[in-house]
Parts: C-alpha cells; sequence; structure tokens
C-alpha cells in the first residue's frame, strides 16, 4: 500500500512519556509509531494522565489543547486534552502523544487515603479489575467523546482506529452499541492487539458499582457478544475485543497459534493457551482476521558497550543498592540481604559464568523457578535451589524485578539461604541495562510469552538466553544457534523444570568446556535482528489494509 495512513491509537501505557509504562504495552507503544512514522504514516496516541502525566515533570512537557464538555448520565462532564513533549527526545512531526485529564482517571487509594500515582490499581482478589475496569471504560468514553467533536481537528480522517489490549476494547463496544457513538462507525478499520490474555478485565454486566450497566447506563447490547464463555453474568472486554474488531492481532506467530487451544492445567500436563477465549480466537482466525505479527526491538547504532571489571560492577551494584536504601525509613528485608550479598563477593575473581535475570517476578515469567518436586525420595526442592547448587561457587546469579508478594517473598528467602543468589527487589533502566551488558546467560523460563522483549535486548548485548519453547520466545531464541531452548508446553510441571535444568546445565557445560562453541552461539545472538521496520510492513499489509484496500 503506496497511501499514507492516519492511525489512532489508544492505549493504557506509552513507554515514549516518563512515567507511563509499565510493561510490554508501553514498549510496543513507543516503537511501533516511530517506525509507522518513518515510513510516513501519521500516528496519534491517546492515553488517560492518572492525575499526573499531563504535570510537567520527570522530562514532560505539556500544552492543553482543548477541554471538551460532555453529558454522562444526567452530569456534564468535562475533559482537558493534552499534547505531551519530552526533553531530550525530539517530536517527530508525524506523531502526536495525547493524555486525557479527568479526576476519574486519578485513583485514590482507600489503604493510604491519598492518591495512587501508577497506571493499574491493585484490587483484591474478590474484586480484580473493578477500579481499572471504571477508570479505563470512563476514558473511553472521553476519547469517542473527543473523536466526535473532533476539537482543532485532531480526530479528522482516520483511517483506523488501533487498540491494545482490553483496556480500551471498551471503545469497540461504544462504537457498536451506544447511540451517541454510532459515528465511530465511519472509522472503517479497527485492530485490537492481545498483548497477554491472561488479564481480561472481567467484571458483571449489572448489580454492581463495577458493572457494564453503570459504565454505560442506559446503552443496550448483545450479551452473547460480551458474555465471557465461562461466566455469563459477566461481561469480557478483552473478549469483546477480539468479537468485534476488523483485525485481531498478537505480538508473536507463535503465540497467535498457541491461544487457539485450550488452557490445560492438570497434574499431568500444564499449558497456557486461550484462557478461557479459544473459540473466539478459533472463529477469528476462521474468519481471516487474526494474524501473529513479532515485536520488533531498537537496534542503537553504537556498538554495545562492553562488559565492566568485574569489581568496578559489583562496586555499581552496591551503589545503586545504598540509592534505594537511602530514602527508606525502614529498610526492607530485601535491600538489606541484596547488599549483604554484593559485599560478601570477592570483587578480585570474577565467577566462572554470570546468569541474570530482569523480570516481573509473577507466575507467567516465575513458575518454574519456585516450583518444587521431589528430587530424591522424601527430599523436596525448588527448581532455583537445583540451579543455585548446580552453580555452585563457580556461579553467580543476579535476578533484577519486582511482582507479586508471593514470588517477591519466596526470592528474599532464596537470597537469604543462597549466596550465589542476589534479587534485586525493585527496577530501574540503569540496574536493568548493567545486568544485560555483564552477564553470560540470560535466564528466561515464563510459562508463556507473548512475544518478550527482554530476551532480544539481552541478545542485543551479546549475552545468550535459556528460554522456554513457547510464543516470542520459540520465534526468536534457536537452540544451541543463538540461545538454549527447552521444551515444555503441554508436559507436567515436573518434567518442564527438569527439561529446564537440563538445558542450563548444557549451556554451562558450553560455557566451561568448550569456547570455540559458546563464542559461536554468543555471536549468532549479537547479530541476530527482529527490526520494526519488518513488522511495520506486516502491519500495514494486514492489520491496517482493508480487504477492499
Amino acid at each position: 500500500m503506496d497511501k499514507s495512513l492516519n492511525i489512532l491509537m489508544a492505549a493504557s501505557e506509552n513507554g515514549w512519556i516518563p512515567g507511563a509504562k509499565a510493561g510490554g504495552i508501553g514498549d510496543v507503544v513507543r516503537d511501533v509509531p516511530i517506525a509507522l512514522a518513518e515510513e510516513n504514516h501519521r500516528v496519534t496516541i491517546v492515553l488517560p494522565s492518572y492525575g499526573f502525566l499531563h504535570k510537567e515533570d520527570n522530562g514532560r512537557k505539556s500544552q492543553l489543547i482543548e477541554t471538551i464538555i460532555f453529558e454522562f448520565d444526567g452530569e456534564s462532564e468535562k475533559a482537558d486534552i493534552y499534547e505531551i513533549t519530552v526533553d531530550k527526545k525530539p517530536a517527530h512531526p508525524n506523531i502526536k502523544h495525547l493524555v486525557i485529564d479527568h479526576p476519574r482517571f486519578l485513583i485514590i487509594d482507600p489503604n493510604k487515603g491519598k492518591c495512587d500515582y501508577s497506571i493499574y490499581y491493585n484490587d483484591p482478589p474478590d474484586e480484580p479489575f473493578a477500579t481499572d475496569a471504571l477508570k479505563f471504560s470512563f476514558f473511553c468514553l472521553t476519547l469517542a467523546e473527543a473523536i466526535k467533536q473532533n476539537p482543532k481537528d485532531l480526530f479528522s480522517s482516520i483511517d483506523c482506529l488501533h487498540l491494545h489490549d482490553w483496556h480500551v476494547a471498551y471503545l469497540l463496544i461504544l462504537r457498536k452499541y451506544h447511540e451517541h457513538y454510532k459515528d465511530l462507525q465511519a472509522i472503517k478499520r479497527t485492530v485490537f492487539t492481545i498483548h497477554n490474555l491472561a488479564y481480561q478485565g472481567i467484571r458483571p454486566f449489572k448489580n454492581h458499582p463495577s458493572s457494564l450497566e453503570l459504565m454505560y447506563p442506559g446503552m443496550t447490547y448483545n450479551t452473547l457478544e460480551l458474555a465471557d464463555p465461562r461466566w455469563l453474568d459477566s461481561f469480557n472486554p478483552m473478549a469483546a475485543g477480539i468479537r468485534l474488531s476488523d483485525a485481531v492481532h498478537t505480538v508473536s506467530p507463535s503465540y497467535a497459534e498457541e491461544i487457539t487451544k485450550a488452557s490445560i492445567a492438570t497434574e499431568t500436563e500444564r499449558y497456557f493457551g486461550g484462557e478461557g477465549l479459544e473459540e473466539s480466537i478459533r472463529a477469528a482466525k476462521m474468519e481471516g482476521r487474526l494474524f501473529g505479527i513479532l515485536n520488533g526491538c531498537e537496534y542503537p547504532t553504537a556498538a554495545p558497550a562492553q562488559p565492566e571489571r568485574f569489581p568496578d560492577w559489583i562496586h555499581f551494584l552496591k551503589q545503586m543498592m545504598i540509592r534505594w536504601m537511602a530514602p527508606e525509613k525502614h529498610l526492607p528485608t530485601a535491600h538489606y540481604i541484596a547488599h549483604t550479598r554484593l559485599s560478601e563477593i570477592d570483587t578480585g575473581a570474577k565467577p566462572d559464568i554470570i546468569l541474570t535475570s530482569v523480570s516481573r517476578v509473577t507466575e507467567q515469567k516465575m513458575l518454574l523457578l519456585k516450583h518444587t518436586r521431589e528430587v530424591a525420595p522424601g527430599v523436596y526442592q525448588s527448581t532455583l535451589q537445583s540451579l543455585l547448587e548446580e552453580l555452585g561457587d563457580r556461579g553467580l546469579y543476579i535476578l533484577l524485578g519486582t511482582g507479586t508478594e508471593e514470588y517477591e517473598q519466596f526470592f528474599i528467602q532464596m537470597s537469604f539461604e543462597h549466596k550465589n543468589f542476589i534479587f534485586l527487589c525493585g527496577y530501574s533502566d540503569g540496574y536493568a541495562a548493567s545486568l544485560y551488558e555483564n552477564g553470560d546467560l540470560f535466564i528466561m523460563p515464563s510459562s508463556f510469552e507473548p512475544c518478550g522483549i527482554s530476551q532480544m535486548i539481552a541478545m542485543r548485548a551479546g549475552q545468550p538466553c535459556v528460554v522456554h519453547n513457547v510464543g516470542g520466545l520459540k520465534d526468536t531464541v534457536r537452540d544451541k544457534e543463538n540461545g538454549f531452548v527447552f521444551e515444555g508446553g503441554g508436559l507436567n510441571l515436573d518434567t518442564q523444570a527438569e527439561n529446564f535444568l537440563q538445558k542450563c546445565k548444557e549451556a554451562i557445560d558450553i560455557k566451561s568446556n568448550d569456547p570455540t562453541q559458546w563464542n559461536t552461539i554468543r555471536q549468532n545472538a549479537l547479530n541476530a535482528r527482529f527490526m520494526w521496520k519488518d513488522s511495520i510492513q506486516q502491519y500495514v499489509e494486514k492489520l491496517y489494509s482493508s480487504p477492499l484496500s
């Protein structure tokens, strides 16, 4: 297609704006518009302000573009639209970064009694997504109103509406069912990207403060098109996005195939698939609406940073840990143990092999490391314990990340019990870059992975990875060519854990005893390229082009 397209993206994150990224959505929404703009397409990205993104801070500059006034549930509402620019980040003339500010986007944490300046709110387990569903459903209403009013021609001549994950699938519901927003159907092409099926935003249809009937009072709709297939009294925005969009997009080809199958969790088999939505996904595939396109990665023109001298690197890690510790009134146990472990390291002798991970510490990412199995009659051990025993004094494993309390506590305990394991409980770009650049072997045993960016960044730095043969990991890492791949999908957890351990041992053995093969694998990892330009060509041809164009 030679035509220059005008694409409107709505998302919960935008990694280009400081403070507007929490995960992989932010990476994609940061990088895709740049690649599109370089091909002469126009992109406008819109997300909520969350009560702070419209404020000038942390390098953000904002300009109030327009205030829209509209009626909702008998009350007059107004929302402010800001354009964001960022110091030290050149603006592209084909890209606009917008945030919409409204009091409903600022969450008051009832437990703390103050504003919760964050993108997502962690509701109690018995009320999952209740707060975020209200927030994002109203954001979509304000965006629908902004498109309808089109102040200062911000939303003129849209060729495609591209929506990222369940948070913004409400726009498709409004477009089809809400009598005030039927004019959104003038946008002829809609794309819905699935970033992670594990999170679907399921809420009741009615009889609840966070229900569809209160999100959009008076709206009539087809319950079957919006219902969750497992709980018919609840609506599922992820399912609505899949069913109501013109194109359904996953962030890797293998993940697109995996989610057409049902998830399985038994003693003999563990498989992460469609998470209850496999029938809707299979229908999209049969209708020619399902497309798996691998995410890309940015590759700086400068050569990769060289690893630091080991004593200098350990000193850097200790200094970073002190910065984390300094503002804490009560020193977190995780920080104390990590600093102690770093201080115990003999900085004159670099270990034979350094394992690293940069990851959210959640079930998706770390189930296999935490999994406990019987390693001898009556002897039970976590996979991580077995790996650390295999490393012994010759190796060191450093994990950077935060996540659920259960997994954080597990890794804190492991760091206390094992001198060759350091858990850096937190995140900073400096820490992450340091681990990518100074590690020998990157560990990524995700149970499922829609695409994954960490393996691409590690490979870009010349660090081979041990990965599960699933999703985007399967599409980027080739066993003993540019990394190490273990089998696991459909097998029980004991077998998956054993396969992971054996692959780690194989990688460690090659690093220790076959430098020629190791250097070949490392160089292949360094040379691997997953270019956004290649992905964008498929976006335009498969996602943004209607069948008649």
